[in-house]
C-alpha cells in the first residue's frame, strides 16, 4: 500500500455513456482529484477525462474532500474506493480522561473485508491506539493524482521576438 496526503475534491462528471446494450444513457460518476483549488479541480478532471470520454460531458460538481490520507493499493483486483473512519485514542493528561479524534481516509480494496485488512495493515507499525468506526463502499471510480507537468507540457511565457532587436 502507498498512501498520499493531499487536498482533494470530490469531482462529478455527467455524460453519455454507451451501455452493453449498445444504448446511450446519461451517467453522472464521481471521481476525486489532487488540487488546490476548484479551478485546479475543474481543469485536472476535465484533462483526465477528456481521454476517455468521446463526445461532451460536464464537471457537474466540485467539493472539498474529507480525507486526511488516500491509500493506494499495488493488488490489480483492488478496484473498488471504501470510505473508512478511525478514532484515534488518546489520554487526556490533565483530566485522565480518554479522548477519541476521528479521522476519515480513502482505502482502495476489492471488499468490506480487505478495506478493513488493509487498514490493519496500515496501521500496525503507528503506536496510536485505534477503533474502526465505520467502513463503508463510495461511489467513487477512480482516484487522480497531481501529475507534475513535462517540460512539452509547460507553456512557454518568453515572447516570440524581441523588439528592438
Amino acid at each position: 500500500m502507498r498512501s498520499r496526503t493531499s487536498k482533494w475534491f470530490e469531482t462529478s462528471i455527467r455524460y453519455e455513456k454507451t451501455m452493453e446494450d449498445g444504448m446511450n444513457k446519461a451517467v453522472t460518476e464521481l471521481y476525486v482529484v489532487d488540487a488546490l483549488s476548484f479551478a485546479e479541480a475543474e481543469e485536472s478532471i476535465t484533462k483526465e477525462m477528456s481521454s476517455y470520454i468521446s463526445g461532451e460531458f460536464n464537471v457537474k460538481n466540485i467539493t472539498p474532500a474529507t480525507y486526511g490520507e488516500i491509500f493506494f493499493s499495488d493488488n490489480a483486483n483492488d478496484d473498488r474506493w471504501y470510505k473508512t473512519r478511525l478514532q484515534f485514542i488518546t489520554i487526556d493528561e490533565k483530566t485522565e480522561k480518554e479522548k477519541r479524534s476521528t479521522v476519515t481516509y480513502l482505502m482502495q480494496a476489492a471488499t468490506i473485508n480487505g478495506a478493513i485488512k488493509n487498514i490493519d495493515e496500515v496501521m500496525k507499525d503507528t503506536m496510536i491506539d485505534y477503533v474502526i468506526a465505520g467502513v463503508s463502499e463510495t461511489k467513487v471510480m477512480d482516484v487522480y493524482e497531481h501529475k507534475a507537468a513535462t517540460p512539452k507540457e509547460e507553456t512557454n511565457d518568453k515572447p516570440e521576438y524581441e523588439e528592438g532587436k
